[in-house]
């Protein structure tokens, strides 16, 4: 029968997509590597196939093998009960008691789990091809040369004032005129002198006279103030230094001359973007570890075989035992029902309950093992 492994073709399913997307995808710049890559790829498709059938068919070698060991159970159940079968029945219990019951039973063989740990699928590798990764960055690119170039500056002018010689000095001859000077003097008018004036009202006669008085006047000289310019200094002649002569003027002049210099011209950049390869492709080998399958099996560590038990039976047991083993498995917690001293549907249930707890025979009769375990005399 034929496996289904989902999981294995999903992983081949991917790989090869992966490997294809790695070809088609691919950019210039790593279309050689992408090449190798892919060539690659039917080989590992077919290693991966051919690892498959090996898995599938190691799996139903398992089926085949748990299918044998159901088998070889089967044919040891059947052999127990061929062995019951031949035992025949005169056979009589060994070592028997006086006034015990025994009844034949059937013990079935004994078997002991044995738990393995198989091989499911073993160890592999797995290839998983890694696409290859890019970025995009940015980058400047020089797209003209730093240079240079001559500028021509112009003149610079300014306005300053100046003095301008319009006379040069020199020198001349002058005449000096005369200084006068006013003077004013008291100038003899009239010398004194005497003059004869009539007299009147004489204060007294002289030679009782009658005639004439004429009186001799003494008449003080007379003087007129006289105003006239003298010469102080006489006209003469000096040389005079003229001074020169200027005046201020505004004129306009080079304050700086016409002149070259050089001037850099930067270099000029261009953004672009651009797609980076990161990591090329590349194949991974992923490591599958090994399944296991946790495989139970049943082994024989005994035959199935029968035997003789010691039971209560009509012939040993009585009204007054069968009431203590009720109080004793009321006793221990287990419900017999009536304390009747009869042994009905719930005394057996309880008795077979009390049996399991306690790793007794289980079955349809009150052996004298589960008596002793109640506590309840055999006599």
């Amino acid at each position: 029968m034929k496996i289904s492994r989902p999981w294995e073709k999903a992983t081949i399913a991917a790989s090869l997509v992966l490997l294809l997307g790695a070809c088609s995808h691919a950019p210039k710049e790593t279309a050689s590597i992408a090449t190798e890559e892919c060539a690659t790829c039917d080989a590992k498709l077919e290693a991966l196939k051919n690892r498959e059938a090996e898995l599938a068919s190691k799996e139903q070698a398992l089926q085949a093998r748990a299918q044998e060991l159901a088998s070889q159970q089967k044919a040891a159940a059947a052999a127990s009960a061929h062995t019951v079968a031949d035992a025949g029945d005169h056979m009589l219990p060994p070592n028997a008691k006086p006034g015990e019951c025994y009844a034949r039973a059937w013990v079935p063989p004994k078997y002991k789990t044995i738990t393995e740990k198989v091989v499911k699928k073993e160890a592999g590798t797995r290839y998983e091809v890694i696409p290859a990764k890019y970025k995009t960055v940015k980058k400047r690119l020089l797209v003209k040369e730093a240079s240079e170039k001559l500028k021509v500056i112009p003149a610079k002018y300014k306005w300053v004032e100046e003095r301008v010689l319009v006379k040069p000095a020199g020198e001349k001859i002058v005449t000096v005129p005369a200084k006068y000077e006013t003077v004013t003097e008291k100038v003899l008018d009239k010398p004194a002198h005497t003059v004869w004036k009539k007299g009147t009202g004489p204060i007294q006669r002289i030679d009782q006279a009658t005639g004439e008085i004429m009186c001799l006047v003494e008449v003080p000289a007379t003087y007129k103030t006289v105003t006239r310019k003298v010469l102080k200094t006489p006209a003469t002649t000096k040389t005079i230094q003229s001074p020169a002569v200027y005046k201020t003027v505004k004129k306009r002049v080079v304050a700086e001359p016409e002149h070259t210099v050089k001037v850099e011209i930067p270099a000029q950049y261009k953004t672009i973007t651009v797609t980076e390869l990161v990591t090329p492709p590349q194949t991974k080998a992923i490591e599958i570890p090994a399944v296991y399958s946790t495989v139970t099996r049943q082994e024989k560590i005994s035959d199935g075989h029968m035997e003789w038990r010691s039971i209560l039976c009509q012939t040993n047991m009585t009204r007054g035992r069968i009431a203590q083993i009720q109080r004793a498995l009321k006793a221990k917690g287990f419900n017999p029902g009536p304390i009747d001293g009869v042994i009905g549907s719930e005394t057996v249930a309880a008795i077979n309950a009390f049996q399991r707890k306690n790793n007794l025979p289980v079955d349809r009769y009150l052996n004298i093992a589960t008596v002793k375990a109640l506590g309840v005399s055999t006599h």
